[in-house]
């Protein structure tokens, strides 16, 4: 069995993966990248400086979540002196089996790994308030065994995605959330 250490030293960087990204996703997320910015000043950055952790992020280029997620686990990184490394979930469902959310397999999910190769914090696949949000868009969708669930339930995700662009409150959640996480794992 393999250690996040050596799925880590055998995945592509977070640059590589968004530049090979392949699905309709991939334009979205460079938009988040492009507009969301991290506050150099807050705290977490003394932090994950001083204790230099590198990231794992377990994702996929078809999910909306690493859409959102991957251009602000990237920005912190990228403040922070940090490497980050991207493992398809899909390929060795080992590594996500790990680390399921309610059961299953959600993604994103970012590992924060020691100097030493050791997981010391995890953080996905959603900020609580994106959850929530979420959550209440499902409660919406008419039963599964209505025949316009499945219309419905491409049209809420749709929808979800375009906000997850244009409303940089999304994008905050995501930092808020991974900042708390961060610090908690890291003090």
């Amino acid at each position: 069995m393999k250690t996040e250490q050596q799925y880590f030293e055998e995945s592509m960087t977070m640059v590589e993966y968004m530049d090979q990204m392949s699905t309709n996703l991939k334009e979205p997320s460079f938009k988040v990248y492009e507009s969301f910015n991290v506050n150099p000043e807050d705290e977490v950055f003394q932090l994950l400086k001083a204790k230099k952790p590198h990231i794992l992020a377990i994702t996929e280029d078809w999910c909306g979540d690493a859409m959102l997620n991957n251009p602000v686990i990237r920005k912190i990184a990228e403040e922070a002196n940090l490497e980050i490394r991207c493992a398809f979930r899909d390929a060795d469902t080992d590594l996500i089996d790990r680390y399921l959310t309610n059961g299953g397999r959600g993604i994103p999910i970012y590992l924060f790994l020691s100097e030493q190769g050791d997981v010391i914090g995890k953080w996905g696949p959603r900020a609580q308030e994106l959850q929530q949000l979420v959550m209440d868009m499902r409660a919406e969708l008419p039963e599964k065994d209505n025949p316009s669930f499945e219309e419905k339930q491409k049209e809420m995700y749709t929808n979800l995605q375009e906000k997850y662009v244009k409303d940089p409150q999304c994008a905050k959640w995501v930092y808020e959330d991974m900042k708390t996480v961060i610090t908690k794992a890291l003090s």
